[in-house]
C-alpha cells in the first residue's frame, strides 16, 4: 500500500468580469477495492453552490453554479488516497479468452454493447490497414501479447506532443499527422481495440512522475478481458496501467471524462489565459 497526495489548480483569467454557467468537475479519483480516499476537498473562488451527483459510469462529478461575475475562475480539488493496485501483470484471464478469437459470453456482451461499437466508424478501413501489421484474420495469438503489442505499436509510430488545444484528433487524423498526445493515443488506442471486438473505454486521471517531478493529468485506455475484467494500457509511456496511475473518470466517449467542463458569458475577446498545476506525491 501506498498513500499519495494529489493538488489539481486550474486557473481562469479574463480582462474583465464575465458571468459562468454551471461547470462540471472531475477531480475526485474513482474508489474501490485498490483504491480508497483519505480526505478530499474542493475549492472554488469565485464562491459557487457545489453539488455532487453520480453519472451513468459510477464517475464522481461536482456540479458548480455561479450567482456573480467574476475576472478570475479557480477551481482547486485535493485529495488524499490510499493505493492498494495489484501488479498488472498478474492477471488471470479466463480459459476460453486467453487465445484471439473468442467470443465475450452472452451476458457480457449485452453489457459491453456500448463499448464495442466505434466512436468513429468512418475512419475503419485506415484503422484496418494500419492494424494488419499486428494481427490478420485466420491467425490466433495469446490476448494478452496482442494487447501489449498494439500497446507498444502506438507508442513507437507515433511521436508524442502536448497539445494545448481542446477536443482529440480522430484516429485517421493521428495516424496522418504520425503525432499526437495522451488522449490522442488513448483515443486511438480504444478505437483499434474495438475494432478487433474488444470492449474498450476512455479513461483520465492522473500520472505520478518520477521523483523530483510534479504529477500530470493523463489519459489511457481500459480493455475488458474476461477473468481480468478491465484493464488499463498507457499507449502514451509503453506501459500497462499500474500504481502511478490514478483513474478519476471512465466513459466511452472522451468528451464525457473531461475534467472541467462549463460555459462562461461575455465579450468574444475577454478570455487572457489559462494556467494548469498538478502535483503527485506520496506522502
Amino acid at each position: 500500500m501506498k498513500r499519495l497526495r494529489i493538488i489539481h489548480n486550474t486557473q481562469y483569467s479574463y480582462h474583465e468580469p464575465v458571468s459562468f454557467g454551471p461547470h462540471r468537475v472531475m477531480m475526485r479519483p474513482r474508489e474501490g477495492h485498490d483504491v480508497r480516499i483519505v480526505d478530499g476537498r474542493i475549492e472554488v473562488e469565485p464562491e459557487a453552490t457545489v453539488r455532487w451527483l453520480r453519472d451513468i459510469y459510477n464517475n464522481s462529478i461536482a456540479i458548480l453554479t455561479f450567482a456573480e461575475p467574476a475576472r478570475t475562475l479557480r477551481i482547486l480539488g485535493e485529495a488524499d488516497i490510499d493505493y492498494l493496485r495489484d501488479n498488472p501483470i498478474e492477471c488471470l484471464i479466463e480459459p476460453g479468452a486467453q487465445f484471439f478469437p473468442f467470443q465475450y459470453a452472452p451476458e457480457e456482451q449485452i453489457e459491453l454493447v456500448q463499448y464495442r461499437l466505434p466512436s468513429y466508424p468512418y475512419d475503419g478501413s485506415k484503422l484496418r490497414d494500419w492494424l494488419q501489421a499486428l494481427y490478420r484474420p485466420g491467425q490466433s495469438i495469446e490476448t494478452f501479447d496482442l494487447l501489449n503489442d498494439l500497446n507498444t505499436h502506438i507508442f513507437r509510430s507515433l511521436t508524442y506532443s502536448h497539445r494545448e488545444e481542446a477536443g482529440v484528433q480522430t484516429p485517421c487524423d493521428t495516424l496522418a499527422r504520425g503525432t499526437g498526445s495522451c488522449r490522442d493515443y488513448a483515443v486511438l488506442m480504444m478505437e483499434a481495440a474495438r475494432h478487433w471486438g474488444f470492449g474498450a473505454r476512455f479513461v483520465s486521471g492522473y500520472i505520478q512522475m518520477a521523483e523530483g517531478q510534479h504529477g500530470a493529468t493523463h489519459a489511457w485506455t481500459e480493455i475488458y478481458i474476461p477473468g481480468a475484467g478491465w484493464h488499463g494500457f498507457d499507449p502514451t509511456n509503453n506501459k500497462m496501467a499500474g500504481s502511478e496511475h490514478i483513474a478519476v473518470a471512465v466513459s466511452r466517449e472522451q468528451e464525457k471524462a473531461s475534467p472541467i467542463s462549463g460555459t462562461w458569458a461575455g465579450p468574444a475577446n475577454v478570455f487572457s489565459h489559462m494556467n494548469v498545476s498538478v502535483q503527485v506525491v506520496a506522502l
